[in-house]
C-alpha cells in the first residue's frame, strides 16, 4: 500500500524540550568526554601537574612515589566495591527474586502505577545494595513492557531514577569506607583517628529526610513525564530477547555434574552463613562495613540460586559489567596517593575554607560533587579525589564531618542521573539506547539537586 503523504504529522511527544536538552547534553559529552578509563588517565595527568605547580611538598620522587603507592593501596577497596556490584547482580537473577519481580509488577494496572512500583522497588533495592538496584531497574522495566503497552525508555528511566538514593544507603561506597576501620579510602579515620558509623551518616536526618522526600515526590514527577500512547516507543522483545539460562542436564549425572548441580553445596554455604551471623549477633563479633554487605549478598545469592553452578553462571554474567571499574580504581588510587604525598589537598581545602563557613561547607561540598561526578562517575574513585580536601576543610572550619562527607555522596548519586557511565549497563540489560532514557532522568537530576541541596542547608 502506498503511504498517505497527505496525512498530518504526529504531534510532538510531551516533555520534548527536556529530552531535547538532554540529548544535546549527551551529544556534547560524546564529543568532549572520552572513555572513563582514558578520562582517569587524563585526571591523573592533571593532578600530577597541579601537584608539581602548587603542592608544598612536590618533587618528582613524591609525585611518582605517591602515585605508585596509591595505585596499589586501593586494590582491596576496589575489589570490595566490584564484589558489591557482582553479588548484587547475581542475587537479582536468582529465580525466587525473579518471581518476586513478576509479582510486584503484576500489582500494577496502569503504566503510571507500574512506573511508581518500579521506581519504589529500585529505590529500596538500591538503598541496601547499589549493584542490586542497577540490575532491578532493567529487569523490572522489561517485565512491565511484557505486560502492558508503555514507552520503554520512560519505564527504564523510572527504574534508573530509583537509583538516585544509592549513595545515601547502606552500600554507599563513601559511607562504607568511612565506617570501615583501616580502609585505604577512610580519609576521616586517617585525619581524625575515628570512623564514621552509619548513625552519623546514612541514618542521620539530613540524609534520611531528603531520601524519603524523593521516594514520595518522584512517582508524581514520572507521571507528569509519561508520553502519550501515540508516541510511546515500545520494547521489541524479538530484537531484544532475554539472555539464555543454563538448564540442568538430563540423564545420569557424572560425579562432577552432581557436585555442580546438587543443592548440597548451596545448602552448606547457607548454613555456614547463618552460623556466622548468629555467632556475630550473640558474641558481638565485628560485622559491619563493605564486607558485611558482600557477605550477606553472597550467601543469599548462593542459596537462592539453588545449586552452585547456577550462581557461578550468574557471577560470570555480572563480571562483564565490572571490567571498567577494575581499570579505573587503581588510577584513582594513584591520584589519591599523589595528593597525600605532596600536600595538594591542603591547598584545595583553603579554597573551600575561604568561600564557606561551618554551616555552608556541606552544601558547597555537595555542589562540588555535582560537578566532579561528570568527570569521575564512580563513588569510590570520586571520594579518592574529593575526600582528601573536603575533610580537612571541615576540620578547619569545625563543620560537620559526617554532613560534609555525605554531601559528596549525595552529589554523586544525583549527578548519576545525567551520567551515561552508570546508565550504560542498565540500558544494555534492558535493550534500549541511553539517550532517550537520560531524556527523562534529567528531571530526576533537577528534583534531586534541589531536594538534597536544601536538606544540607536546613538540616546539616
Amino acid at each position: 500500500m502506498t503511504p498517505d503523504h497527505s496525512a498530518p504529522a504526529p504531534a510532538p511527544a510531551p516533555a520534548s524540550t527536556g529530552r531535547g536538552f538532554t540529548a544535546a547534553t549527551i551529544r556534547l559529552f560524546e564529543r568532549t568526554i572520552p572513555d572513563p578509563f582514558v578520562l582517569a588517565i587524563l585526571i591523573t595527568m592533571v593532578v600530577a601537574l597541579a601537584a608539581a605547580l602548587f603542592a608544598p611538598h612536590a618533587s618528582v620522587r613524591t609525585v611518582v612515589g605517591g602515585w605508585y603507592k596509591g595505585f596499589f593501596d586501593i586494590l582491596t577497596f576496589a575489589f570490595q566495591i566490584t564484589l558489591v556490584l557482582v553479588t548484587g547482580h547475581a542475587f537479582a537473577h536468582a529465580p525466587p527474586v525473579q518471581r518476586l519481580f513478576r509479582s510486584v509488577v503484576g500489582i500494577a494496572r496502569t503504566p503510571v502505577q507500574a512506573a511508581a512500583l518500579t521506581f519504589g522497588s529500585v529505590a529500596v533495592a538500591s538503598f541496601f545494595n547499589w549493584g542490586l538496584g542497577l540490575v532491578v531497574s532493567a529487569l523490572l522495566a522489561r517485565e512491565v513492557a511484557r505486560r502492558m503497552r508503555v514507552d520503554f525508555a520512560w519505564i527504564v528511566a523510572a527504574g534508573f531514577s530509583g537509583w538516585v538514593v544509592w549513595a545515601s544507603g547502606i552500600s554507599s561506597s563513601i559511607a562504607l569506607a568511612q565506617s570501615t576501620h583501616g580502609s585505604a579510602m577512610n580519609v576521616v579515620e586517617k585525619l581524625t583517628g575515628q570512623t564514621l558509623p552509619f548513625g552519623a551518616t546514612v541514618f542521620a536526618p539530613f540524609n534520611l529526610v531528603p531520601t524519603v522526600v524523593m521516594l514520595i515526590a518522584m512517582p508524581f514527577v514520572l507521571a507528569l513525564l509519561k508520553p502519550d500512547d501515540a508516541h510511546a516507543v515500545v520494547l521489541d522483545l524479538e530484537k531484544n530477547p532475554d539472555p539464555a539460562t543454563r538448564g540442568k542436564p538430563v540423564g545420569r549425572w557424572s560425579p562432577a555434574q552432581w557436585l555442580e548441580y546438587s543443592w548440597v553445596g548451596s545448602a552448606f554455604i547457607g548454613l555456614a552463613g547463618v552460623a556466622f551471623l548468629t555467632l556475630a549477633w550473640v558474641q558481638h563479633l565485628p560485622f559491619s562495613g563493605v564486607n558485611a554487605v558482600i557477605f550477606v549478598m553472597f550467601v543469599a545469592g548462593v542459596v537462592l540460586h539453588g545449586y552452585p553452578l547456577a550462581y557461578a553462571d550468574a557471577v560470570k554474567n555480572a563480571a562483564k559489567q565490572s571490567g571498567s571499574m577494575m581499570l579505573q580504581y587503581p588510577l584513582y588510587g594513584g591520584v589519591m596517593g599523589m595528593m597525600e604525598a605532596t600536600g595538594l589537598p591542603d591547598v584545595i581545602s583553603h579554597f573551600f575554607i575561604a568561600i564557606s563557613n561551618a554551616h555552608t561547607l556541606p552544601f558547597w561540598s555537595y555542589v562540588c560533587s555535582l560537578v566532579v561526578t561528570f568527570l569521575i562517575p564512580s563513588g569510590g574513585g570520586h571520594w579518592a579525589v574529593q575526600g582528601p580536601f573536603v575533610v580537612p576543610a571541615a576540620l578547619a572550619l569545625h563543620a560537620s564531618v559526617p554532613a560534609t562527607t555525605m554531601g559528596v555522596a549525595m552529589g554523586e548519586q544525583v549527578s548519576n542521573m545525567m551520567q551515561p557511565f552508570w546508565a550504560a549497563p542498565v540500558v544494555a540489560m534492558a535493550g534500549i539506547g541511553v539517550q532517550r532514557v537520560l531524556g527523562f532522568t534529567v528531571m530526576t537530576f533537577a528534583v534531586g539537586a534541589v531536594v538534597y541541596g536544601t536538606a544540607l542547608l536546613l538540616l546539616a
